[in-house]
């Protein structure tokens, strides 16, 4: 196991590895939905684990979110959808959630949920 001295970090890193050792690696057809939360952005990736190659990303900081003065979990939304319309383009339906160690609630459960209501399945 990784060795990180910050008693926060490591937990979050022992809750994602649980995470990620119970999904299935993502593949070209059902990629890997995975989130990354700081306290400035948010950012969402769709990859795929047998090429390690990031298919589709989105995040809070492109230029239509930046420009709109909005709440957190209103970013996470414009990024949920902005996600599943670039997974579209690119020919993907179904995907693999990793919430990445972050609790589902709040900006990640927001950014989920738009995603969904925009037509990605998980």
């Amino acid at each position: 196991m990784k060795k990180i001295k910050d008693r926060k970090e490591y937990r979050r890193y022992r809750i994602k590895m649980r995470i990620r050792n119970s999904i299935t690696p993502g593949t070209a057809s059902l990629p890997r939905f995975t989130v990354f939360r700081s306290n400035k952005g948010i950012y969402a990736q769709l990859i795929d684990d047998a090429e390690g190659k990031t298919l589709v990303s989105a995040s809070s900081r492109e230029k239509g979110i930046v420009e709109k003065k909005v709440p957190k979990i209103e970013q996470a939304k414009l990024v949920g959808q902005l996600i599943a319309e670039k997974a579209k383009e690119a020919g993907i339906q179904q995907v693999i959630f990793d919430r990445n160690g972050y609790l589902y609630h709040g900006r990640i459960k927001s950014l989920a949920e738009a995603a969904r209501e925009a037509g990605l399945k998980f």
